[in-house]
C-alpha cells in the first residue's frame, strides 16, 4: 500500500466508547468514596509538608539559638533563631512561643569555621569554605518516642581573594536556610 493514498481512517486506532469509559470512572469514584465513608478513612493533603496532628499538638516554643563557636559571627545567632521561627510561623498551624509549647526545639550553634579549599596551580587557596555547625534538642511532649539530639552542619564556598566580611551575609543566609530546612524536615516534615 502506498502511504501517500493511503486514507487517514486506516490508520486510527479503535477508541473505545467515551460514555461507557467515562461510566466506568464515576462508578470507580463513587466505590472508592462509600469504601471510606463505611470505613472511616479520611483523605488529606498536605502541601507544607508538615505532618503533624494538630488535635494534640497545638504549640512549639522555640529558644534562642547562642553562638558558642570560637569564632562569632555577632548576628548569626539572631538570623538562625528568627529564621526557625519563622519556618514553622509560614509552614504549619502551630503557635510559636518562648517556652511551653508542645514540641520543645533549643540549640546553639557549635561552629563557625573558615578552611581553605581547593589549591590553585600557584600553590595558593582559590576558595575557601564557611561552615556552620548547629547542635539541636528536640522535645516532642506529645509523642516522646520522637524526642532526639543531633547536629546539623552545613556550607558554602567563595573565592579565595575575597574577604569574608564582603561575603559572609550572603553565606551565612544561604547556610541558615539549609539548616533550618533540616531541623523543620526532621521535627515535623519526617522526611
Amino acid at each position: 500500500m502506498d502511504y501517500k493514498t493511503a486514507s487517514l481512517t486506516e490508520y486510527r486506532p479503535a477508541s473505545p466508547d467515551r460514555r461507557q469509559t467515562g461510566l466506568h470512572s464515576l462508578f470507580l469514584i463513587g466505590m472508592c468514596s462509600v469504601f471510606c465513608i463505611l470505613c472511616g478513612c479520611s483523605i488529606s493533603y498536605k502541601f507544607n509538608g508538615a505532618n503533624i496532628n494538630y488535635q494534640t499538638t497545638h504549640s512549639i516554643s522555640i529558644a534562642d539559638f547562642p553562638n558558642n563557636a570560637a569564632m562569632v559571627n555577632p548576628t548569626l545567632s539572631n538570623l538562625l533563631s528568627e529564621s526557625i521561627r519563622d519556618i514553622y510561623r509560614r509552614q504549619t498551624r502551630l503557635e510559636v512561643m518562648n517556652k511551653g509549647g508542645d514540641l520543645e526545639l533549643e540549640g546553639e550553634i557549635v561552629g563557625y569555621d573558615i578552611t581553605q579549599g581547593a589549591i590553585s596551580a600557584n600553590s595558593y587557596a582559590s576558595e575557601s569554605k564557611l561552615t556552620i555547625r548547629v547542635t539541636v534538642h528536640f522535645i516532642n511532649n506529645i509523642y516522646p518516642e520522637e524526642s532526639f539530639d543531633k547536629t546539623y552542619s552545613a556550607y558554602q564556598t567563595f573565592d579565595a581573594s575575597r574577604l569574608l566580611t564582603d561575603v559572609q551575609d550572603e553565606l551565612c543566609n544561604i547556610i541558615v536556610t539549609e539548616i533550618t530546612e533540616n531541623i523543620y524536615n526532621d521535627t515535623v516534615a519526617k522526611w
